[in-house]
């Protein structure tokens, strides 16, 4: 059972790490900063499932609850749900143009740069020219995103699990000691 609850943990971490690699190459700076705080708060109940330490644990489910609803919104983001709109700087918090780097970098995509037009910028993105790709980026962005709310899902359910084992545990050592003094406080 232990081994479990730290590979529960490990494949969270593992995938948090991939996809902080990818939005790190694309330059999504909101994106970059959700990945390193799930990745602290995953080492985290990594940390309290080894220690014993449920307060870390319930940390951990409270931060995936907020992780489910970030992922949530990377979806209806990139599908363009609800107003929202995949082109706007909204992931790169205005700073600069890039975007998702599965745009230009997906399977089988073939990039090719354009020549600026007279009135483009330089650093503008919109002179690359990508054909061929087998998934459209906004589609592999969703299934980062679903899959992290996959394994967040499985996390919770987990660590509420490992919280009530240790809860019991905990119990059933303060309910020995109590009878203990009870009976040391009766006793002739």
């Amino acid at each position: 059972m232990t081994i479990f609850r730290v590979e529960v943990w490990i494949t969270d971490l593992l995938s948090a790490l991939e996809r902080q690699i990818f939005d790190f190459l694309g330059f999504q700076w909101a994106p970059i900063l959700g990945n390193f705080l799930h990745i602290i708060v995953v080492i985290l109940g990594l940390f309290g499932t080894i220690q014993y330490r449920p307060r870390y644990i319930v940390v951990y489910t409270v931060w995936t609850a907020l992780w489910v609803t970030w992922n949530v919104f990377i979806i209806c983001f990139y599908l363009e749900v609800g107003g929202l709109s995949k082109d706007t700087d909204l992931m790169t918090f205005n700073i600069s143009v890039h975007r998702s780097w599965w745009r230009e970098h997906g399977p089988g995509c073939v990039r090719r740069v354009l020549p600026p037009s007279a009135h483009g910028m330089m650093d503008d993105y919109t002179y690359v020219s990508v054909t061929g790709c087998i998934v459209d980026f906004q589609y592999l962005e969703v299934i980062h995103s679903a899959v992290q709310i996959l394994l967040s899902l499985v996390g919770f359910v987990y660590a509420c699990y490992v919280i009530s084992i240790f809860m019991e545990e905990e119990d059933t050592l303060f309910s020995g000691l109590a009878q203990r003094q009870v009976t040391a406080i009766y006793a002739p």
